[in-house]
């Protein structure tokens, strides 16, 4: 299951869509989340949640990345994942 899907996210009182894509990663998942043309992997962490990782490979993005945005995206997944 590699189709992409899109991932609604309420953040500062606007509504956000951000394409993702669900990956099988060994035992596990990844998800790939496209945010401002960088692509962010989430992977499932200790407690149940979500961490946000970057590519150290990928170019930098021109302003700095909000976490609170990626923290944000990282329940919307869990949520999801628990639904």
């Amino acid at each position: 299951m590699h189709e992409p899907f899109i991932i609604p996210v309420s953040y500062q009182g606007q509504e956000y869509e951000f394409k993702a894509r669900f990956e099988r990663w060994g035992y596990t998942h990844r998800i790939a989340v496209l945010i401002d043309e960088m692509t962010f992997t989430f992977e499932p962490d200790e407690e149940g949640g979500y961490r946000a990782l970057i590519n150290p490979e990928q170019p930098m993005a021109p302003i700095p990345m909000n976490l609170h945005l990626l923290q944000t995206i990282a329940e919307k997944l869990a949520k999801l994942s628990n639904a």
